[in-house]
């Protein structure tokens, strides 16, 4: 077999060491970059496109570090040198690109996030903001001045009816009893792929019933926390005045953990009734429910405040971080990025960590197996529901604690942060860097991210300032949903793999390339040595002459 030119260049054993030009490569562009900022000649100071492509360049030395053949020690001392030292520096002498790093570290958990749903199980899901949204209206709520008027407007306190509490706790208990007669069914029928006819609507009414219950014990156990919380603060005036910027900042670390509960609850909601769809079916359903989302935050405003969105969230103190950071001469509206740089990092690592354990795991090969086939997934035991919903679960929580990271860092949320444009950038991200690679998919959240919020307003700024007259419609900003379209089209045609993607991906988009004909395959003329085998020609494979019908019937195996 032939390489194919676009297949990546991947370390090998026998490949040559690069050690020397990592590092003269990683000290030249971070050279380059704080002479573009400014710091080595005073005076001189580059634009600021020219300067966010410095920035990018460095960055690459992270990916190269990833991928040459080269010392390890060199490799680890880079890789800490630049996220660790020359990052934060750059940040201190320019916040934007502190804002921009985490920025791209929140996207790329997005995106590895999305990975497992979209690159690992086959599951085409484009509602994937809305678990990020709820991670971020979750702190947003607490973390604000918003919660505040939530208990006000709850005030005086009113004790609950019995039909308040009663209704949803009868409705939990009759999804306990639908999961119960889904178990039953599961035990009744073993092995049963395709459940049909009374069977199939027993399921399908079992599942909903489960659906309606969970639900409803959620909605029972928000109605008895509301009632406690309306009634402490009923008669506790100055610690209702106490929530005037939100509850206690310290709790940020716990509503993390519960933020990855509450998105991931919602993935199984959102996961559980579109079990049985698959590939546009799944893509249009999801697209449907992550709106739905959307329009809860923009009409339930007693509690998101509607279009306005929820302005002032806090986020958590850090005093030693502080400390640090001002003994670095970092300025002091400085520090809370500089705690989110930290924090973000780990968060990346965690979400790494478990991306990789899950990837080897049994579960990540069962993942796999239902992207390839579902059917023979199945028969090899793999349980579907279960595999599936974890998936969508797992990769929710990611975009949960992203959501409160998000949330900290920007001060403001609203529906309009959350659009269905956003699932379209973090799947962008996915297809560009590549499908099931960690690497690849954290590649393109940096090139996309570093496209949508550094080139493009920087082009911008650049256009206005030399044509002031120009028309505004003609700013470069306003076409980044054209450029991600066109991005994800030319991928598709040129490069379907993406950038960077698996060896698994690799070799399954380019298993026909560059394919020398097997010694027995047929040509178009019936005799031996063609090209049928290699799929150049447009016919199916046939490897063996005289035995293969050229046109089969995929169901049956047999003639049609």
């Amino acid at each position: 077999m032939t390489a194919s030119p676009l297949l990546p260049k991947k370390a090998r054993p026998g490949a040559p060491d690069r050690t020397v030009p990592l590092v003269i490569y990683t000290v030249v562009t971070a050279l380059l970059l704080f002479l573009a900022l400014g710091d080595l000649v005073p005076g001189v100071k580059f634009p600021a496109v020219i300067t966010s492509s410095l920035f990018l360049l460095f960055l690459g030395s992270l990916l190269l570090a990833f991928q040459w053949r080269a010392n390890t020690v060199v490799k680890l001392v880079i890789a800490v040198a630049a996220l660790l030292v020359i990052i934060p520096d750059i940040g201190r002498l320019n916040g934007s690109y502190f804002d921009l790093a985490i920025q791209m570290c929140i996207f790329a958990a997005l995106a590895l996030g999305l990975n497992i749903v979209v690159g690992q199980a086959g599951l085409l899901d484009l509602g994937y903001v809305a678990f990020f949204a709820v991670g971020a209206y979750l702190w947003g709520v607490f973390g604000s001045g918003q919660f505040q008027q939530i208990v006000k407007s709850d005030l005086p306190y009113t004790p609950l009816t019995v039909t308040a509490w009663l209704a949803p706790l009868l409705l939990a208990v009759v999804g306990a009893a639908g999961y119960a007669w889904m178990k039953g069914i599961d035990r009744a029928h073993p092995g049963a792929m395709k459940p049909k006819g009374p069977q199939r609507l027993a399921r399908a009414v079992a599942v909903t019933l489960v659906v309606i219950g969970v639900v409803s014990a959620l909605v029972f156990v928000a109605t008895l926390v509301n009632a406690a919380i309306t009634s402490y603060y009923s008669g506790h005036a100055a610690a209702l005045v106490s929530l005037a910027n939100g509850v206690n900042p310290n709790l940020f670390w716990l509503f993390i953990v519960l933020a990855v509960a509450a998105a991931a609850i919602v993935g199984v909601l959102i996961g559980l009734p579109v079990l049985k769809l698959k590939g546009d079916y799944l893509a249009i359903v999801t697209l449907g429910l992550g709106e739905v989302i959307r329009v809860f935050a923009n009409n339930m405003t007693k509690y998101t405040n509607g279009p306005q969105g929820i302005t002032s969230i806090t986020t958590a103190p850090a005093p030693w971080l502080d400390s640090i950071a001002g003994s670095l001469k970092f300025q002091p509206e400085q520090f809370k990025l500089f705690f989110l740089y930290f924090l973000v990092l780990a968060v990346i690592a965690v979400v790494i960590t478990v991306n990789v354990r899950l990837g080897n795991s049994n579960i990540g090969r069962a993942w796999v197996a239902i992207r390839e086939d579902e059917l023979a997934a199945q028969a090899m035991g793999v349980p579907l529901v279960r595999t599936k919903i974890l998936a969508f679960a797992t990769g929710a929580s990611f975009a949960g604690v992203m959501g409160v990271v998000f949330a900290a860092k920007q001060q403001f949320i609203s529906p309009e942060s959350f659009s269905y444009f956003q699932s379209i950038g973090v799947l962008t991200m996915v297809i560009l860097g590549g499908m099931g690679n960690i690497a690849g998919v954290i590649l393109g959240a940096v090139v996309v991210t570093w496209i949508n919020l550094s080139v493009l307003p920087g082009l911008s700024e650049t256009i206005q300032s030399s044509f002031p007259g120009l028309n505004s419609n003609l700013d470069p900003a306003k076409y980044n949903r054209l450029l991600f379209g066109l991005v994800l089209v030319l991928m598709m045609l040129f490069r379907p793999e993406g950038l960077l993607p698996s060896t698994r991906q690799r070799l399954m988009m380019h298993e026909n390339d560059d394919t020398d004909p097997a010694d027995d395959s047929l040509n178009v003329d019936g005799a031996q040595g063609g090209a049928l085998g290699t799929g150049a020609t447009g016919m199916p494979d046939v490897r063996s002459p005289g035995l293969s019908p050229r046109s089969e019937d995929k169901r049956t195996g047999g003639k049609q």
